[in-house]
């Protein structure tokens, strides 16, 4: 440090500020000043030096207080204790979601207006007027340590498995196992089928119902064990499962193999495609109007019953999604042996049911929270008499033989050889009331090139059908 005193210097210095006649006592009084002076100016040194001390001292503990770091800490400990306590409980890499979709559907042929939410399928059946939608779902969602995810997806009444079982709640009940790193996994339990362009979730589909395609070509779930296994862009999936099914019944020991494969070519685009390969279920095989309730060959006899035929389902689907355009698109074919609605008029025997078809979506958001939808519909479904995946006759969805009034009232059914090819334009909007809630209208025109859909208040038969729809969609 500098030194303030020099005692020959000032010595000098108070001579010369004095006159020669200065007393002795005078000096002496002024160097006790001076001293006190540098005492002074010294103590005001050292006070700043423990200032800056102390400011270093406290920019190393964050800028805080010692009151403030003993709060940090208590937090830090607290904070501690709640991640072991979450730890222990099982909460930690647990995400709950969930949403509903209370649906408002007026159906001209169908004679019936009404709100329909949680209703059964069971009851009703499964149509393109009462599907996945008016549900409610919760979702359970876990990630443990090491990578295995847990999924837990309830859907009363609505979701697939009340399509093929009747009654559970479970939508989905899945596992999914990393095997060596995060990209390679073992997935098993019952999943959702994972075809087509179109999403099951009202979140997650644009407009209320869905394409024909989806409703009447694709499976429901598959409860089985596969991989999946991610590649950069490449994502591909498969499963050796029961298909629509959590059992097998006696008899049946064949599963299906089903798969999937994406590929995001960049930010704004890509496809994918999937398929099932194997032996499922032919509902074609049950005939109600028989006295045993099995279908039989009228000529030989053979009975049909609970029997598993070959199935072939393919399906390619592509997206582009940008800026306020969304268009995606899907072809589809399939065909399943002895599954034709009409059966073979010289032998009696069943034949084979086939089609194929094609959707298209296009979407333009006029601002960012209203978007304007528009989706087309098709099915080739008119060999053997027609027939789709599970589906035999049906005037309410408009599958197989159309009918013909004979100018009495009496309708009665056209060549049993050829089924009706199927059509349905959908118009729509959604409007994003705010981040949780979405607001559905859709106008949807079903027509068939045959007179198959059956209007119940006068039994009559028309080659078109109208449906009216609005949705409130609440998620979190």
């Amino acid at each position: 440090m500098t030194k303030f005193w020099h005692p020959t210097a000032l010595t000098l210095a108070l001579l010369a500020a004095f006159p020669l006649a200065a007393s002795a006592q005078s000096v002496a009084q002024s160097l006790d000043d001076l001293r006190k002076e540098q005492k002074a100016l010294k103590d005001k040194i050292d006070a700043l030096e423990k200032k800056l001390k102390d400011a270093e001292a406290k920019s190393a503990e964050g800028g805080m207080t010692p009151q403030q770091q003993q709060d940090l800490n208590r937090i830090v400990v607290k904070t501690e204790a709640l991640e072991d306590n979450q730890e222990s409980m099982g909460f930690r890499g647990l995400k709950i979601s969930g949403q509903m979709d209370p649906s408002f559907i007026y159906n001209k042929a169908q004679d019936r207006a009404g709100f329909q939410f949680l209703n059964k399928i069971d009851d009703d059946g499964y149509n393109y007027d009462n599907s996945y939608f008016g549900m409610a779902m919760i979702d359970f969602q876990k990630e443990m340590e090491g990578g295995t995810k847990w999924r837990l997806t309830l859907a009363p009444n609505r979701g697939v498995g009340a399509v093929f079982d009747g009654s559970s709640i479970v939508h989905e009940a899945s596992v999914s196992i990393p095997l060596g790193d995060l990209q390679t996994r073992l997935i098993a339990g019952q999943i959702p089928d994972w075809s087509g362009y179109e999403y099951l979730q009202p979140t997650l589909n644009k407009l209320i119902t869905h394409n024909l395609l989806f409703d009447f070509t694709l499976p429901t779930a598959y409860t089985g064990a596969g991989m999946e296994i991610t590649r950069g862009k490449w994502i591909v999936k498969g499963v050796l499962a029961n298909m629509n099914a959590s059992k097998r019944s006696s008899g049946e020991k064949t599963p299906v193999f089903a798969y999937r494969v994406d590929y995001s070519k960049g930010e704004y685009q890509g496809f994918g495609f999937a398929g099932v390969h194997g032996k499922a279920a032919n509902l074609r095989a049950f005939d109600d109007t028989t006295s045993s309730g099995l279908a039989a060959n009228p000529i030989t006899g053979l009975d049909y019953s609970g029997k598993d035929t070959t199935l072939h389902l393919f399906e390619a689907d592509a997206y582009f999604i940008r800026g306020d355009w969304t268009i995606q698109g899907q072809v589809s074919y399939g065909q399943q042996k002895d599954a034709a609605i009409t059966a073979d008029a010289e032998t009696g025997n069943l034949r084979k049911a086939s089609w194929y078809g094609l959707s298209t979506l296009a979407a333009y958001k006029f601002n960012p929270r209203l978007e304007g939808i528009a989706r087309f519909d098709y099915i080739n479904n008119k060999k053997n008499g027609g027939g789709l995946l599970g589906y035999g006759s049906d005037d309410r969805n408009g599958i197989g033989p159309g009918f013909t009034d004979d100018g009495t009232g009496v309708w009665t059914q056209n060549d049993p050889e050829t089924g009706a090819n199927r059509y349905a334009l959908s118009l729509g909007m959604g409007y994003l009331f705010n981040l949780n809630t979405t607001f559905k209208v859709e106008y949807r025109l079903d027509r068939a090139s045959q007179a198959v859909f059956n209007y119940v208040k006068d039994g009559s038969y028309k080659k078109t059908n109208h449906l009216l729809g609005a949705g409130m969609v609440v998620s979190f």
